[in-house]
């Protein structure tokens, strides 16, 4: 190992953030872009190796670990940075960047930590910093989103925090090196890395966070969260079979709320899971190819994603609105918009000199060649599923479709340029994949323009296409309707009311119950018992008997019978203790002498 001055992302992109709510207009739009560009030309000029290495208890940890694994997450994060900065540059506001900058900084953190706590530490501020971009957009149902968005997020934490505890007391080691599925901790571990990949049945959080965000906010939470996720599962547990089967369900289960759905953001957001599973996938595959596949993915995911979540939210800003029964016909008035958005829609979908056509090719021919067929029909099953709810019926229900009658202007310059931006990488990458090859971590002899494998894709798409069509015009498309589709968040909210139930009505009464008989009646009766143990006789027999006395004592200046009731004394109290512990003492040295 070597150390030096040498400077991590995550300074650049936190200091900017703070530095960012200083400034105003143009200068701040130059700090947004010289953050990113300063931080990547800086972490392109670092070799491999471990720095800034630091002692804590007895763990030798370090903050800055530079491999061709980190460097791919590392350069997709800046990259897309750049163009998330320029498409929200006309923002006044600068508490949006500040908190996106902070959260930048945390997956850039996370992804070049050496150790499990340094991990743990960024992983816990993108958590922070996310759940606060969210709760930006202000609205009720925002700030409900980013509770429950909070709440998972806490959850998985906290099994990630006990796992990383009970890993190093049980190795003695912290490095975050591969582990697998081996153990209790371990297991903690990935089930903590998990919850922020959105496995199946923990994957609520997402699509009802991120389409409650802000036009901006939305781009920014679907870059990081669940990319460093991927990072850490591609680290920890490459070749965990386990990952193959959550992947395959991941990639599938996704397609059918998509197709339900009419909030285009959260078909996107189902969508992001469906990719996601390709990539979760690949890493249980576990090979060099499955790995350079997965890794590959995730890259070019960012791009692709987030360019359509630009997409939706240019038309949410310019509009207003973002319901598939809403929109329709904008192409005339959002031409750019449109061009950009078919890009991702085609990108997402593989479509040939696209990039995504090379990094599925490469994940699709890993888990051929390894023996999974049937896993590898249900990612053909996906594949096609991705281009009906990405591919056709975002661009199509958004730009074409039915006349809206909305007439929005196209989006700002600077969104233009921040979409522009991306749809090109997106095209250039599909064109000359050599340049993703060199950075991804093993080295590349795949070849995805064979002319058996461009046909096959074709025919897949082209088959999409053509069923999406004869449904659309048969009538047995899905319509799209205003309604709320139940997501296993159903259970959730269920189990959360019977939960509120079961507290009001049994254990908070069980409390009260314990409240009065420990706080009021034993104390109460004890003091009776101490101070007037005759009235408390009389008190115990019925009414109508020893009617005189019970008056009588009533009528005390002491208030024996009735008034006892509503006294209490800490001497009494004293009293009783002493009298119950002196009574013990004597029946242990009783016994003792027998």
């Amino acid at each position: 190992m070597s150390s030096g001055l040498l400077i991590p992302p995550f300074v650049f992109f936190m200091l900017g953030g703070v530095i960012a709510g200083f400034l105003k207009g143009n200068l701040r739009n130059a700090l947004l872009i010289a953050v990113p560009v300063l931080s990547l030309i800086n972490l392109a000029m670092i070799p491999h190796g471990v720095y800034l290495q630091y002692e804590f208890l007895g763990h030798q940890l370090a903050l800055f670990r530079v491999d061709k694994l980190s460097l791919v997450f590392g350069y997709a994060f800046h990259i897309v940075s750049i163009a998330v900065l320029v498409y929200g540059m006309h923002v006044k506001s600068n508490k949006e960047f500040i908190i996106g900058l902070i959260y930048a900084g945390g997956g850039l953190g996370a992804v070049f930590a050496y150790d499990l706590i340094t991990l743990y530490i960024f992983w816990e501020i993108m958590t922070v910093a996310s759940t606060f971009i969210i709760w930006r957009k202000d609205s009720t149902d925002a700030v409900g989103a980013g509770f429950r968005y909070f709440i998972f997020h806490l959850v998985g934490g906290l099994a990630l925090l006990i796992g990383i505890v009970i890993y190093i007391i049980t190795t003695g080691n912290a490095a975050f090196v591969h582990m697998g599925w081996t153990d209790l901790a371990t297991g903690l571990i990935m089930i903590g890395f998990g919850v922020n990949a959105a496995w199946p049945f923990v994957h609520t959080w997402l699509v009802d966070s991120y389409p409650k965000a802000s036009f901006l906010g939305t781009v920014m939470l679907s870059v990081f969260t669940t990319k460093t996720a991927i990072y850490t599962l591609a680290r920890g547990f490459s070749g965990e079979e386990t990952l193959i089967v959550i992947g395959a369900v991941m990639t599938a289960f996704p397609i059918f709320y998509a197709v339900l759905e009419n909030d285009l953001r959260k078909v996107l957001s189902y969508s992001l899971i469906n990719q996601l599973g390709f990539m979760v996938v690949g890493i249980g595959v576990g090979s060099e190819m499955a790995i350079n596949a997965a890794v590959g993915q995730a890259f070019v995911h960012i791009m692709f994603k987030s360019l359509l979540f630009m997409g939706m939210g240019a038309v949410l800003h310019q509009t207003g609105k973002i319901k598939a029964t809403e929109l329709g016909g904008l192409y005339k008035y959002m031409p750019f918009t449109t061009v950009f958005t078919i890009v991702g829609s085609m990108t997402i979908s593989a479509f040939p000199l696209f990039s995504a056509f090379v990094t599925k090719s490469m994940i699709l021919s890993s888990v051929a060649t390894e023996g999974f067929m049937v896993i590898w029909l249900v990612l053909l099953f996906a594949s096609a599923g991705v281009l009906d709810h990405s591919g056709i019926k975002i661009p199509f229900f958004a730009f074409f479709g039915h006349d809206s009658g909305l007439k929005p202007k196209e989006a700002p310059l600077n969104m233009l340029i921040g979409m522009g931006f991306l749809a090109f990488l997106n095209i250039f990458l599909g064109i000359f994949p050599g340049y993703l090859f060199r950075i991804l971590p093993y080295e590349v002899t795949y070849n995805a323009y064979t002319a058996d494998h461009t046909i096959f894709q074709l025919q897949l798409l082209l088959f999409s296409v053509l069923a999406f069509t004869l449904l659309l015009r048969s009538g047995l498309y899905p319509a799209e309707i205003k309604s709320v589709n139940l997501d296993f968040d159903f259970f959730y909210r269920k189990g959360y009311k019977l939960f509120i139930w079961l507290v009001d009505n049994i254990l908070i009464r069980f409390m009260n119950f314990g409240k009065s008989l420990f706080f009021g009646y034993i104390p109460k009766t004890l003091g009776m018992l101490t101070r007037n143990p005759v009235g408390l006789l009389l008190l115990m027999v019925p009414d109508g008997r020893f009617k005189g006395l019970r008056e009588k004592m009533a009528k005390s200046e002491d208030g024996y019978v009735d008034g006892l009731v509503e006294y209490w004394s800490i001497g009494l109290s004293a009293f009783v203790i002493c009298f119950f512990l002196l009574f013990y003492l004597l029946f242990f040295l009783v016994q003792k002498l027998i």
